[in-house]
């Protein structure tokens, strides 16, 4: 049976150094070109079979390995939870997936993700331990496998790493994940396997890249066998490049494509169909984000492959869009597929919600998906520049929700049309190039205009409060009356109304001190003085030892239970409910 090189995708927590491992194994810095040290976008190279022979040829000597593939086609997927759906259509087009881990962190909150992911569209994983250089006593050296270095190791180093291998281990099984380091695997359609690596030094890639090569024409023969036919792949990005106009950049993931074939792809108005002018293949081991020399030309592109296209037509092509090479015989089928694809990107929904507009179809569903899953609402998401149309929605929603009166923008610019608009109808902008920071600042905007508005309630409304008058503590009988109370409940603030047992109104407080300083308020605990200014009249309707309460409308009670409930605790919140339910005072 004839393979196609397997397609590999690495998923993992942000920072724990997939691209870096990517990089040691390719010998370029791509990291070091995108925004922020992320990728941001889904990148592909090709690995040949010959590097693997050249990092892993003692082990392959060694044991006597055959490799039958002709390379690994390597996709390299950011691993931030936003994401997700990058992640799913890179888990949908991978033959296998490394998952990187950190070796002093463990499993993290996008591991778990990137789990559920793989699990989900039944992609086989093995895990890179990374950052083994950072293990307590590991001394790195000067080989690409991880057993010779292991081997150079004192005792309690490797007792060390055994323990994290095993607390990895017993996390995985919870997980329904049997896991096992991998020279301690015999089955490998049984376990998944553990290679402690590290990034920078190179540790551990030799046996990283044996497995992955191993596994894939042992145990996934069928699902990397080579095929025929017109060819199926996505959209990466779009970019224009000097001397050739716009192109794109796509995986192509089954079948062949050729120079002068019809593609079909999405863009933001609808499905189109162009020639194919030109293929562009990145020379090996070089990235096509980044290359450091000119692409190679070809005259036909064979699955798996990653591929600079240049056609016609490409300037409204929408990364993330599925691409097919049309024939007169699958043209309506293929044309009517697209469409149900991307129908899932039309994203007008909710009467309030945000406006989210970005630079690919993959940034926009990640970005529309992470705020659905924390059920956040979407008024309006595309693809493109900032319009008036989008302000005029923003206005909207602004109207009915302040919190979402807010347009977030990835990668994109603002029209001058819409400059104005903004201006006028004070829209907030929120952009960013790193997807992860604009939700960051997104949420807090939200935290800060809740801050402000609960500062402005709380002003507003009074606090509820149980305080009980300092016998002894008597400093003036009225107009107003000056006595020492002890906070027994909540806070009192000036401004508050004291009502006794029977809800009959005292007064409201004047002034707070302590020790002669005025205070802006007192908590529970705390015993001070306060001047009550209104009827209060020590010993005539206050007397010592009374017990008072601050007065609050079943309203105001009611609108403060709703809306910040948990500010309040046990005792507050029942405080609260009894004046709802009129039931605080005695009648």
């Amino acid at each position: 049976m004839k393979l196609r090189q397997p397609i590999l995708t690495v998923l993992g927590h942000v920072n724990v150094g997939k691209t870096t491992l990517l990089d040691k194994i390719r010998g370029t810095a791509v990291q070091l070109k995108e925004a922020g040290g992320m990728t941001q976008h889904i990148g592909a190279s090709f690995l040949p079979i010959q590097v693997i022979y050249n990092i892993a040829k003692n082990l392959i000597e060694k044991y006597k390995i055959h490799l039958n593939i002709s390379g690994i086609l390597l996709i390299d997927t950011p691993g931030h939870e936003v994401f997700t759906n990058l992640r799913m259509r890179g888990g949908s087009v991978a033959d296998m997936a490394i998952l990187v881990v950190d070796i002093n962190k463990g499993l993290e909150r996008q591991t778990y993700e990137s789990i559920d992911i793989l699990k989900s569209r039944n992609v086989p994983f093995i895990i890179a331990l990374n950052k083994l250089d950072k293990l307590e006593g590991w001394v790195p050296t000067n080989t690409y496998s991880f057993l010779e270095s292991l081997s150079l190791q004192d005792e309690r180093t490797k007792e060390r790493l055994d323990y994290r291998i095993y607390d990895l281990v017993s996390k995985l099984l919870r997980l329904g994940i049997n896991a096992e380091r991998f020279d301690r695997i015999r089955d490998f359609s049984k376990y998944t396997a553990i290679i402690p690596t590290s990034a920078i030094y190179g540790i551990g890639i030799a046996e990283l890249l044996l497995l992955v090569a191993g596994i894939c024409q042992n145990y996934l023969k069928s699902r990397i066998a080579y095929t025929e036919g017109p060819a199926s792949g996505v959209i990466l990005d779009v970019k224009q490049e000097t001397g050739l106009g716009t192109t794109v950049n796509a995986i192509i993931f089954n079948g062949i494509i050729r120079k002068n074939d019809i593609i079909a792809f999405a863009t933001k108005t609808g499905v189109i169909t162009t020639k194919v002018r030109a293929l562009l293949m990145p020379k090996p081991l070089e990235e096509m984000r980044a290359p450091e020399d000119k692409f190679l030309s070809v005259e036909e592109v064979v699955a798996s492959a990653g591929v600079k296209i240049v056609a016609d037509n490409l300037d409204e092509a929408l990364g993330g869009s599925p691409l097919f090479v049309v024939t007169e015989e699958n043209k309506e089928a293929i044309l009517n597929k697209i469409k149900e694809e991307i129908s899932v990107f039309k994203f007008k929904m909710d009467k309030e919600g945000l406006i989210i507009k970005a630079d690919t179809l993959g940034t926009l569903e990640a970005i529309v998906s992470y705020f659905k899953r924390i059920n956040i609402p979407i008024r309006y998401a595309d693809i493109g520049s900032i319009t008036k149309n989008d302000v005029f929605e923003a206005y909207i929603s602004k109207t009915l929700n302040p919190y979402y009166g807010v347009i977030l923008a990835f990668n994109v610019n603002i029209l001058p049309e819409a400059e104005e608009e903004i201006l006028a109808r004070k829209i907030p902008i929120i952009k960013n190039n790193l997807i992860y920071q604009l939700i960051d600042d997104y949420l807090d905007f939200v935290k800060k205009l809740k801050e402000e508005e609960k500062k402005a309630d709380f002003e507003k409304y009074p606090y509820p409060a149980v305080i009980k008058f300092l016998p002894g503590y008597t400093f003036r009988r009225s107009d107003p009356a000056i006595f020492g109370v002890e906070v027994l409940l909540g806070k009192i603030k000036p401004g508050y109304r004291i009502a006794n047992k029977k809800g009959k109104i005292l007064g409201s407080i004047l002034q707070i001190q302590e020790q002669n300083k005025p205070l802006r308020e007192a908590t529970k605990g705390m015993q001070v003085a306060i001047s009550l200014k209104g009827e209060a009249f020590i010993g005539r309707n206050l007397h010592e030892g009374d017990v008072l309460y601050v007065y609050i409308e079943p309203e105001e009670a009611k609108y403060l239970l709703e809306k910040y409930k948990e500010e309040f605790n046990e005792e507050e919140v029942d405080y609260l409910q009894k004046v709802i339910r009129n039931k605080l005072f005695q009648q």
